[in-house]
């Protein structure tokens, strides 16, 4: 399965990863330095719980970590994968409200580390226009920059769940 697209319009994050809210980081596997050399984003043990929507070896997180692992394309999601992407979300907001630390992270950190970042946002009560904005402005103007995701947000991601599941319908 591809799950990247690919967009040279869009450049490399500046860090690996971003604070969204209070505990609630969002990041990718890669990120550009100051001389702008990519640079592996390497989690260690500095989370409590990693969600991660793209895999690479040796990028961490440490052993003792929980790490969620749920490879997504970076595009149009069935309902399934809709359902995962919920799921992962209450898991980062019921970690939060007990005080853990939560990454989540795909290839660059600005699609569908966006999307689970946002829904578990709104889990915790944001709407999802205040989801997006605050992404948006804490990680990267150019985060959730994938129309569909942001449509998803905001239709409702139960919504949008429902809706294409009337594919597998027939």
């Amino acid at each position: 399965m591809k799950t990247r697209q690919r967009n040279p319009d869009v450049p490399e994050p500046d860090e690996p990863w971003s604070e969204i809210s209070p505990g609630l980081w969002m990041g990718g596997h890669y990120w550009t330095d100051g001389t702008g050399r990519l640079q592996p984003a390497v989690a260690g043990d500095e989370f409590d719980l990693v969600i991660s929507l793209f895999t690479r070896t040796g990028h961490g997180p440490h052993p003792a970590v929980q790490h969620l692992i749920t490879e997504l394309p970076d595009g149009p999601l069935t309902a399934g994968q809709i359902h995962s992407i919920q799921e992962l979300a209450r898991t980062a907001a019921h970690a939060l409200r007990d005080g853990r630390t939560v990454l989540v992270r795909c290839h660059s950190g600005y699609n569908r580390s966006g999307l689970v970042t946002a829904q578990s946002l709104i889990e915790l009560g944001y709407t999802s226009d205040a989801a997006i904005r605050l992404i948006r402005q804490r990680r990267s103007p150019r985060a959730l920059n994938n129309e569909t995701f942001e449509q998803y947000l905001t239709t409702g991601l139960h919504v949008a769940h429902l809706l294409s599941g009337l594919d597998t319908l027939g």
